[in-house]
């Protein structure tokens, strides 16, 4: 499976653009990741990709990813990559041992929060977004509430890197990027 398979799979499942661009923000971070750890950058951007592709046609926590990765593997996506989809919902039971397991679950919900800090900028430019604005919304609850902060934390945690000296600069610059494929 390649990024074009991937990207096939996407427009087949999925129909709001703005999913659709967070799949490619995650597409971006995480071959960040797979430059820095010296990995695969197909096999992450593919994961990044399919990650939730299927959230349209099961938006429940009880169905994505699980029902997913059924369609996935009749896809023939890798094991590899069905696992880590699987590894990024912390409902499944399915640990993240692997770099680019620990990966997409330290970036997911990171791309939100920084794609809604650049959207509250009056450019609404993702070029314009700094760390320390995203440090600062960070500490406002009540911004991107639905962003689970403490899995972030966990994910760059689980990665080894610091949060904000490392993961959330990688993150961000990944996005910058592609900030025209995110209408950022």
């Amino acid at each position: 499976m390649n990024r074009n398979d991937a990207l096939k799979i996407v427009r087949e499942y999925v129909k709001n653009e703005n999913l659709v661009k967070h799949m490619l923000a995650v597409e971006a971070a995480m071959a960040a990741y797979a430059k820095k750890f010296g990995e695969d950058e197909e096999i992450y951007r593919v994961t990044g990709l399919l990650h939730d592709f299927d959230w349209e046609i099961h938006p429940t926590l009880e169905d994505h990813p699980l029902k997913g990765s059924a369609i996935l593997k009749e896809k023939g996506v890798a094991e590899d990559i069905i696992r880590a989809i699987l590894s990024h919902a912390p409902f499944t039971g399915v640990s993240r041992d692997t770099n680019m397991e620990k990966a997409l679950f330290a970036v997911d919900e990171l791309t939100g929060l920084i794609t809604t800090t650049a959207l509250v900028r009056p450019s609404k430019k993702i070029g314009d977004v700094e760390v320390k604005s995203i440090k600062k919304k960070w500490k406002d609850k009540a911004f991107a509430a639905g962003v689970n902060r403490a899995e972030v934390e966990q994910g760059a945690a689980a990665l080894g890197v610091d949060l904000w000296d490392e993961h959330v600069p990688l993150v961000l610059k990944s996005m910058q990027e592609i900030a025209d494929d995110l209408g950022l």
